[in-house]
């Protein structure tokens, strides 16, 4: 009897100590090299197809890049305004354009402006696995941030299906 009730508190005991651990761990789902050079890849192809000579940045959760593209003729201060796009969006959890339009109509956004490494232009959209952020890519180059917007949300739409 003694035998079972120590082996039943070390079990216990165990088993307390493994969900204790447990708790520290997180599992987080992330951007792959594969996903993001599609993306990019997507991206400009979509902007290339409307006229427009941009570069696509695509980075992970921590706001790392994974993949760039830069389409022929694209200016030279579009990598890093799209670095900093993507950056922006992956931090905020929000598209760079919703992000500079609340800070022009909220004077207590209008601060955001001062975080370094954020760049308040539209270009800038989180890609998503359900509701959780895995990345954003962000895109500079075409003529006005609504439409490089449209250029970051095609290239996340093509590859849909992989973000299930």
């Amino acid at each position: 009897m003694q035998n079972r009730l120590a082996t039943v508190a070390a079990l216990t005991l165990s088993l307390i100590a493994t969900a204790a651990s447990a708790e520290g761990v997180r599992t987080e789902k992330n951007m792959s090299l594969d996903l993001a050079t599609q993306i990019a890849a997507q991206t400009v192809a979509t902007c290339t197809a409307n006229g427009y000579a941009v570069t696509a940045t695509v980075v992970d959760r921590a706001g790392t890049v994974r993949a760039v593209q830069r389409a022929d003729n694209a200016g030279p201060h579009t990598l890093e305004a799209s670095r900093l796009k993507a950056y922006t969006s992956a931090s905020a959890k929000n598209t760079t354009l919703a992000m500079m339009e609340g800070a022009q109509k909220n004077p207590a956004a209008a601060n955001l402006v001062n975080i370094p490494g954020y760049l308040l232009l539209g270009g800038g959209v989180p890609v998503k696995v359900g509701n959780e952020v895995i990345g954003a890519v962000g895109v500079g180059g075409a003529p006005g941030g609504h439409l490089d917007e449209q250029c970051a949300a095609a290239g996340i739409a093509k590859v849909a299906e992989l973000l299930k």
